[in-house]
């Protein structure tokens, strides 16, 4: 059996060397990118993250991003970046239809692993994933799902406000994500927009993160929904070039089906018998990237918007009603979550911090050992919900039950995922 890849020792600062290497480029690569060249020079790592090789299938492309991210190498193949010995994690920036195979090879090769959400395409390739985790997790090693959102300090606060039984036994939740920049009927038909490769359209890519962010804040999980999924341009140009999924390269080859949704409506229960409503679409006009929760207790009220991203919302329904009412909490202060490092009190932090925080606490867990939050277990109940949607959908909004995960042994893989 492969052991863990352990993190090499001595750099100039005297902290063991963790070497990542990561797979793709793109907008989620340059995010990744910022957050792992930043954390060490931010927070006191236990451990120096080195930026060991990025890989993507364009030589020219994939090396004109090393250099201009800092990272020492560049590979063309995933299974020679995992091979590399000087990689002790491997960092998934992939369309989800490459998730599983390089996780589960990295796995195999004894390397810790970060993954972009959604965690899978399927709720048999994220199986596949949580149950490869929990067996590395006996060997030393540790896997992590990206959902980045997780890291923003105003609602790692929530978090903790709700934790702390704040706004008592929680009623509502009800969560959006709005975007639309597809709005546009000639936007090209990039793989986003292709099932065999994003697993799904609106559903999986704004989807998942509200799903998470959702049951996160709520400390459970959903345990049933019922939806509508819509696609309201069904055909659009084939684009001429490679593009990122967001951008349009120039130029167009015919038409092509579009094969994943682009708007999904759904409401949900939670364990404990709160009710959730959530919202993703991609066809928003005039919404550039909106995601707004608000949780309601029968003691208070929390709300974020992503678009003031350093403020949360807090009514505290046990004073007065002369008084009382919702209160901004500008979440900039040195005990709130992850601010100890950074600037004075009023001073904002911005999207791609949440990158930054993310590495911090990857780091932190494998210096320590411990399980990273949120793990591949927390991934597969993400995917578990998603499924369940596109299944009450399918068949006229039904109320679909969610299968629980049982984050120390998750269940075996329905069908075999090979590498």
């Amino acid at each position: 059996m492969t052991q863990p890849h352990q993190p090499h020792q001595g750099d100039e600062a005297g902290k063991p060397r963790l070497g990542v290497g990561m797979v793709g480029y793109a907008f989620m690569g340059a995010a990744h990118s910022q957050g792992w060249r930043t954390a060490g020079r931010v927070f006191d790592l236990p451990l120096n993250p080195v930026l060991a090789a990025v890989c993507g299938r364009d030589a020219g492309a994939v090396r004109a991003m090393a250099d201009r991210h800092g990272w020492a190498a560049a590979e063309t193949d995933w299974r020679a970046l995992i091979a590399r010995d000087d990689v002790d994690l491997v960092d998934i920036c992939t369309p989800g239809d490459s998730h599983a195979e390089i996780a589960l090879a990295a796995l195999a090769a004894g390397k810790h692993v970060l993954c972009e959400k959604p965690l899978a395409n399927t709720v048999e390739e994220a199986e596949a994933m949580a149950a490869a985790a929990a067996a590395a997790r006996e060997r030393g090693q540790l896997a992590m799902v990206g959902f980045n959102y997780r890291r923003v300090p105003a609602t790692a606060l929530a978090r903790r406000m709700v934790a702390e039984d704040r706004i008592g036994a929680l009623r509502h939740v009800r969560v959006t994500y709005l975007q639309d920049w597809l709005v546009d009927p000639e936007a090209p038909l990039t793989w986003r927009l292709r099932k065999e490769l994003a697993g799904s359209g609106a559903l999986g890519d704004l989807g998942a993160h509200i799903v998470d962010l959702a049951q996160y804040l709520a400390g459970e999980p959903v345990v049933g929904v019922s939806a509508l999924t819509e696609t309201f341009v069904r055909e659009r140009p084939l684009p001429a070039g490679a593009s990122s999924g967001l951008t349009n390269p120039g130029g167009s080859e015919g038409r092509g089906a579009v094969t994943v949704d682009d708007a999904a409506l759904f409401t949900g229960r939670f364990a404990s018998g709160a009710i959730a409503s959530f919202e993703a679409t991609r066809f928003a006009t005039g919404r550039k990237n909106s995601l707004r929760i608000e949780l309601n207790g029968e003691r208070g009220s929390l709300a974020f918007d992503l678009e003031r991203l350093n403020e949360l919302s807090y009514h505290d329904a046990t004073e007065p009603d002369a008084h009382a009412g919702f209160r901004r909490i500008l979440v900039t202060e040195p005990d709130h979550p992850y601010l100890e490092a950074w600037w004075p009190p009023g001073h904002g932090l911005g999207y791609e911090h949440t990158f930054v925080h993310q590495a911090r606490d990857l780091v932190h867990a494998v210096a320590s050992g411990t399980v990273p939050e949120p793990s591949f277990a927390d991934g597969l109940q993400v995917q578990r919900v998603l499924a369940a949607v596109e299944e009450s959908a399918g068949r006229n909004s039904v109320y679909t039950p969610v299968a629980p995960v049982d984050p120390l042994a998750p269940a075996a893989p329905t069908t075999p995922i090979t590498v």
